[in-house]
């Protein structure tokens, strides 16, 4: 599924236009993205939990010359499945 799927189905169920549900899933995402840049996890019982996790710092290998790089360490998002979401699945 696409975003513009999304936003379809979105607009198709609730009633409204593709620019409104456009609109609010972009809010949605950017408030996803703005509370993880600040640190805070983002939690739909259920559904799962957007938190940021912390890579260490590591040594890697250029995959063409073979040379040693250092890897910095750097924070990364992660999303861990609720519930209900891990048993819709199955």
């Amino acid at each position: 599924m696409t975003k513009a799927d999304l936003v379809a189905k979105m607009a198709k169920d609730s009633g409204i236009t593709k620019a409104q549900s456009t609109k609010a899933l972009e809010t949605v995402l950017s408030t996803i993205q703005s509370s993880l840049k600040t640190g805070k996890k983002v939690t739909f019982v259920g559904f799962g939990t957007f938190t940021t996790v912390e890579r260490k710092a590591r040594k890697g290998r250029n995959p063409k010359t073979g040379e040693e790089l250092r890897i910095p360490k750097k924070k990364v998002p992660k999303f861990i499945p609720g519930k209900k979401l891990r048993e819709a699945v199955r």
